[in-house]
Order: structure tokens, then C-alpha cells, then sequence
């Protein structure tokens, strides 16, 4: 008698709204599930239409296609003789929710609407779907015409259910209900579901796959079975990155590891499992014996179809491994460098125009750039035919065959020295020996004759001219100065990124990077972000904010420098090491004999180390300034008095409310942390403040005049 069952997971790379490509894909997958054997293939979260549809749920075009690609998977030879689980928007009674669609043979076993949503963060499925709120409850659903003449059926199940197969009992998970305090893994369990499945759509975030993997050898360490996590892969139209990280989990221990980051649009992960091992296990656990003793009884779909075959005995089984973990420099080496390619594959363009200033930031953006030529060479010499079809069609030659990273970076990346009578010799000297390094196809230009011309277009109307401060104009006007810089340099970029490739003959256009981490957040087409840090509002409306797509926006400055460590000794750029040395500056104010004398961290009256502490607070822990004041007092204690912090917080908060405003003009950037300062996409916070917060400022005070009065050393006590 069978006992060994062969299942099959997927990674992706799916596309919002591309119903073409989202099938094909699909289609392989099953077909590559088969041909390893697998009697069951389970997909991604809303595979059909791409995860990242957004308010295109809304329209009924979006529920339209959906089930025409449903009819298409249920007509296919290729999903005959095997259990296929797909995710789409499904509308019952007039409601909309996130399913599965579980069918064999061309008749649908199956619809499970997802029971807890994902509404937090980057996530707003509460805006487009409702959740199933009926447990181990089901209805029928009436199938729409064009699928009732395909599977002969005119309902099928819909809700809470699990399938019974002649050998085993399948339950399914979707996505977010994984991470809940009580997931239903726990009592499908419980009532004898054997094999779990989770269809996800998990975007990536620096060090998250740890908290994935957790969660699943977790859920079977406890509980016993079998667990299947799928997920999305690559860029589905917006700024997240959805990691792949497919697994195959049993009894606390992987069975199979996807690949976290990978430019193949298809992965398909199976593994061959003796369903004795589950029984066995689950039996010596008697805790969990008695609680399943008890358990409610789910609704049972029986499915005349078995996932083992009788013939199984000499059938070698999957053994266990280690999960393979990236460092964080590792991952910020591959996740926005895959991000990117997406973006340019699907935008049509042919290639990047990189502002490169000589300081980490854009340097960092650059070796992304580069770490994705690398990957697109290794990709084609191990045989990825798509990413030769999309190679060859960016570049515009159908016989190239890219072999050579740095080859390949001076066809698709442009990078741009804009000096000014600010910069300095060092920091163009830098890009200059970075862009040679990497192989981009490098440009120096000096913008001063613009600048120039700006300034003498306002003194020729005004009668006046601004002076920086050093050669005694306010404050006003040496702001000004900086701004008029950078906002030239804006207009140059976008201006190279359209006609650099015609002035060399061939087509296309570049879309504009831009280079500023998740503290600075200043996406700038200028010398070392000027203006800078979009949390704190340090960058210049309009010049550094408007580039195309920003790789690094995620990414904290912490782990950027750590990631241009990594590419220092896994990349040989020997370059890096001065650009890591040199101090961060705009380079916008006059040089002091010749040398640069202005720096970021003065500028803004704090360091980089602050800044993230500020952001961590304010996002991820949810402080206003006196939460942040009473959580930074006990944790700078050793370093700062009571009034020290005080005014530290009122400096950043002032500074943040006045500037606001900025971040409604922010590029679209790679999100790979928690406290991103993405308006309206990440951080739904106002931009109009009272920027003196008189009450909470007052508060503040009060605590501080409390400390001070009491001299009190030990902070423990400060609520």
C-alpha cells in the first residue's frame, strides 16, 4: 500500500495585471511539477492576477480575467492527473475574497477564501477583501457559466474546508494567517490534516527569511506533518520584492529550499515524503493526542485521488538539510540588483543613468547595478533563455551573449560626474575610478554655466545677488544656492537619461536612480545627495526626489556600508575603499582652500547613528516626541542627560514636521525596512504639523524639570 506522497511548491515571478505571462508561468510550473513527479503543485498568493493589483480589485475587469485564466488551467492537458491549488480574487454573494482554487482533472474541488488578512505596513488586503469569518464552515458557490460548461458542475464548496485524498488530508494556509497567534495549521492539525500548504505573497525585508523559516519548522515541530510555503517572486509593479524562499518542511525539519533571490521566473520545488514518518511522529506526542481527541471536526471534501502510489516501496525519500541564510550585505547584494532588472525588463528601457558622486550612497547604487550584470551573466551561462531574450532585447542586438559583467554594465548603466565650483578633485576622481572599475559608460560635466544662468535670470529681475554665507549672505540665500544646484542637476540627468544613448547612436532611453538610503531617503540625481535624509526633510524638494526608481531607499545607512564592504572584497573594487573613508557632503557650499567644508551629520545637527535611532522610534515603536523623549532617556542615560535628550528630540521633531511635506514627492523606492518614510505607500502619517508641538514639547519640559529637581541617576523608573 502507498504511503510516499510527492508535492510539488512554487516561486513565481508574477506579474499585476499581466494575465498572458501569470499563466504561462503557471502552466510551467505544473508542467515541471509533473515531470518531477508531484501529484500536488500548489502556487503563490493571487497568482492569476499578480499580487499587486491594488484597487484594480475593484474592477470587475480584474474578476473577469481571472476566472478566464481559471478556464484556461481547468481546459489545459497539462493540469490533467494532478492537484493544482491557484490563487484569485473570487466574488461570492457579492463580496470579495482572496482564494484558492483547488481543482482536479477539470472539475474544481474547492474554493478557500482567506480568513485573515494582511493590514499593516505595506499591506491594505481589508481595503479590497473581506475575510472568510465562518470556521470549518462552507456554502455552496455557483459557478460562473463559462466554468460550468468546462467542469460539469453547476456548485462546488466554498469556505472552511479540507480535502480528504484515498491516502492523506490536505489543508491550506494563505499567506498571513501563518504569522497570527492561532493559525489554522494548528487545528487542521489537530482534527489529522497531514499536509499543510501556504500560498504567500511575503515581499522581502532585511533578515525576515529567519522569521519565515521559524514560523514553518515551528508549525511542524509542535504539531507533526507536512508543510508547503509558495511565494511571488521579483518585482510585481511596485516598490516591494517579493523574495521566493519556497520550502518543504516535515516534522520541524526543510525537506527543500527555493532559492531566496533568483532572475528565473519560474522555480519549482518538490520533495518525495513517507506520510508514516508524520503518523509516527504525531503518535509519541501524547499532549497533542489528548488536545486532538477534542478538536472540532473540519468539513471534509473527499477526492477520489491519491497523492502516493502503490508501487512506492524503492522510492528514495527527500532528506533533511540546513537552511542556507544570506548575510544582510549578501541580500542587499541580490534583492534590490533582481528588483532592478525586473523593472528594467518590463519598463522597455535600455538601461540606468546613474548621478555618481564619489560618496557611498550612489557608489552603493552603482555596485547594484553592477551586482545585476552579474547575475544576468551568470544566469545565461547556466541556460536561462528568457533572461538572453530580455538581455538581448535592451541592449537592441539579437546575437549578443552577455559574458562579461563589466561588458555588459557599460551597455546598460550611464554614469554622470556633475561638478560644480563646489566639488572637490577627490570626490571626482572617486566616480571617475568606480565607474572604470565597474565598466560603466562614464560622463564628467561641470553644470556650473547653468547654475549660472539660473542665479543671473533672478539678479537680472530682482536687481539682487545671493551670496553664499561664507561670503556674507544669510541664511536664506546660501540655502537657495545649495537648492538652485541641485535642482539643475535634476533637469541634467533627466536630460542625459533621454538623449545619452541617441548622442551615441543607439536607441532607447535610461531611466534616472536615485541614491539615498532609508535614513536619508533624498533618491538624488546630485553629488552626494544634497538635502538628504527624507526623514528628517535634509534634501531639496523636486532634485533629489525625482528620480525614476531609487534601489536603495530601503536600506539603512548601517547596512549600506556594510554592503559596500561586501562588494569591496567579493566584486574586487578596490575603489570603494576611499569612498568608505571620506566623509559624507553635499559638496553644494564653497570649498575652504580647495578641501570640502561642509558634511551631512553638521548640517543636520545630528549623526547617521541618531537619525536611525529617530526613525526606528517613530515607525516601527509608534512614538510621538515625549514617547520618544521617555524611551531615549533610559537609553542614552551613560551618554546624554535628561535635557541633553530633550533637546535632541526637539531638534529632530521640528526638523521632521517643518519638512515634512517632502515626502509626498519621494521616488518609488526598494523596501527592505520597517520604518520607511514612503508617504502614502509605507508611512500614512499627515504633512501639515504644527511644527512648535506646544503640548507635547511642554510635557517633555515638565519631565525634564522633574529628573533635574530629584538628580536622579537611576532612570529605570520614567514612564
Amino acid at each position: 500500500m502507498g504511503r510516499k506522497v510527492t508535492v510539488a511548491t512554487c516561486a513565481l515571478n508574477q506579474w499585476a495585471l499581466d494575465f498572458e505571462g501569470n499563466l504561462q508561468r503557471i502552466l510551467k510550473s505544473i508542467e515541471i511539477a509533473k515531470c518531477k513527479g508531484a501529484r500536488y503543485r500548489l502556487g503563490p498568493e493571487l497568482e492569476i492576477c499578480g499580487y499587486g493589483c491594488w484597487d484594480h480589485y475593484y474592477e470587475s475587469d480584474t474578476l473577469l480575467h481571472s476566472l478566464q485564466v481559471l478556464a484556461a488551467l481547468l481546459e489545459s492537458p497539462v493540469t490533467q492527473d494532478i492537484i493544482c491549488d491557484v490563487g484569485m480574487p473570487v466574488m461570492h454573494r457579492n463580496v470579495r475574497y482572496n482564494c484558492r482554487v483547488i481543482f482536479l482533472n477539470r472539475r474544481i474541488l474547492l474554493i478557500r477564501p482567506k480568513m485573515a488578512l494582511a493590514n499593516e505596513g505595506n499591506y491594505r488586503e481589508l481595503r479590497w477583501f473581506t475575510p472568510w469569518s465562518r470556521t470549518r464552515q462552507t456554502e455552496e458557490y455557483f459557478l460562473p457559466r463559462m466554468l460550468q460548461s468546462l467542469t460539469k458542475q453547476e456548485t462546488v464548496p466554498f469556505g472552511d474546508a479540507v480535502l480528504a485524498t484515498r491516502d492523506t488530508c490536505i489543508g491550506s494556509e494563505i499567506c498571513e494567517e501563518l504569522w497570527t497567534p492561532h493559525s489554522p495549521h494548528v487545528d487542521m492539525g489537530l482534527d489529522g490534516v497531514e499536509i499543510f500548504t501556504n500560498a504567500s505573497g511575503s515581499h522581502h525585508v532585511l533578515r525576515k527569511a529567519h522569521a519565515r523559516v521559524d514560523l514553518v519548522t515551528m508549525a511542524t515541530t509542535k504539531n507533526g506533518g507536512i508543510y508547503l510555503l509558495a511565494n511571488q517572486k521579483g518585482c510585481d509593479g511596485d516598490r516591494l520584492y517579493y523574495d521566493g524562499c519556497a520550502l518543504i518542511a516535515m516534522n520541524g525539519h526543510i525537506l527543500a529550499q527555493g532559492s531566496q533571490f533568483s532572475l528565473d521566473d519560474v522555480e519549482v520545488l518538490t520533495a518525495t515524503l513517507d506520510l508514516e514518518d508524520v503518523r509516527s511522529y504525531r503518535a509519541e506526542i501524547s499532549s497533542r493526542n489528548l488536545a486532538a481527541s477534542k478538536a472540532s471536526p473540519y468539513p471534509r471534501v473527499k477526492v477520489d485521488f491519491a497523492l502516493s502510489s502503490r508501487e512506492d516501496l524503492l522510492e528514495p525519500l527527500s532528506e533533511p538539510l540546513e537552511w542556507k541564510y544570506h548575510s544582510p550585505a549578501e541580500e542587499i547584494s541580490l534583492g534590490p540588483a533582481c528588483w532592478l532588472w525586473d523593472f528594467l525588463r518590463r519598463s522597455q528601457q535600455a538601461g540606468f543613468f546613474l548621478p555618481l558622486s564619489g560618496g557611498v550612497d550612489s557608489a552603493a547604487t552603482a555596485c547594484l547595478v553592477y551586482s545585476m550584470c552579474r547575475q544576468v551573466c551568470e544566469a545565461v551561462n547556466n541556460g536561462n533563455q528568457e533572461v538572453l531574450a530580455d538581455v538581448r532585447t535592451i541592449v537592441d542586438q539579437l546575437d549578443y551573449t552577455p559574458r562579461d559583467p563589466r561588458e555588459l554594465c557599460g551597455r546598460v548603466l550611464t554614469t554622470c560626474y556633475m561638478a560644480s565650483e563646489n566639488s572637490s578633485r577627490e570626490t571626482r576622481d572617486r566616480a571617475a575610478e568606480l565607474a572604470r572599475q565597474i565598466g560603466s559608460h562614464h560622463i564628467g560635466l561641470d553644470v556650473d554655466p547653468a547654475v549660472k544662468a539660473v542665479v543671473g535670470i533672478f539678479s537680472l529681475a530682482t536687481g539682487k545677488r545671493p551670496l553664499f554665507a561664507v561670503h556674507g549672505g544669510s541664511r536664506r540665500e546660501n540655502l537657495a544656492l545649495q537648492n538652485v544646484q541641485a535642482r539643475i542637476r535634476m533637469v541634467v540627468a533627466y536630460l542625459f537619461a533621454q538623449l545619452s544613448l541617441w548622442a551615441r547612436g543607439a536607441r532607447g532611453g535610461l531611466l534616472v536612480l536615485g541614491s539615498a538610503n532609508v535614513d536619508e531617503r533624498c533618491v538624488c540625481p546630485t553629488p552626494e545627495h544634497p538635502g538628504l535624509r527624507g526623514l528628517l526633510g535634509y534634501l531639496t524638494k523636486y532634485d533629489c526626489s525625482s528620480a525614476d526608481i531609487n534601489p536603495i531607499g530601503g536600506i539603512s545607512k548601517t547596512d549600506l556600508r556594510a554592503f559596500v564592504h561586501f562588494c569591496l572584497e567579493h566584486f574586487q573594487l578596490p575603489a570603494l575603499q576611499g569612498i568608505l573613508a571620506a566623509p559624507a557632503t553635499a559638496e553644494l557650499e564653497p570649498l575652504a582652500d580647495g578641501r570640502v567644508s561642509q558634511t551631512d551629520e553638521e548640517d543636520m545637527g545630528m549623526t547617521y547613528a541618531d537619525l536611525s535611532v529617530y526613525g526606528r522610534l517613530r515607525k516601527v515603536a509608534k512614538t510621538g516626541p515625549y514617547g520618544m523623549f521617555c524611551k531615549l532617556v533610559s537609553l542614552w542615560k551613560d551618554v546624554c542627560s535628561p535635557r541633553q535628550v530633550a533637546d535632541k528630540v526637539r531638534w529632530f521633531f521640528c526638523k521632521y514636521s517643518t519638512n515634512r511635506h517632502k515626502m509626498t514627492t519621494l521616488t518609488p523606492a526598494y523596501h527592505a525596512e520597517s520604518y520607511s518614510p514612503d508617504d502614502n505607500r509605507f508611512d500614512l502619517r499627515p504633512f501639515l504639523y504644527n511644527t512648535s508641538w506646544p503640548w507635547q514639547f511642554r510635557c517633555i519640559e515638565a519631565q525634564v524639570l522633574r529628573l533635574e529637581s530629584r538628580g536622579c541617576q537611576d532612570l529605570d523608573g520614567v514612564d
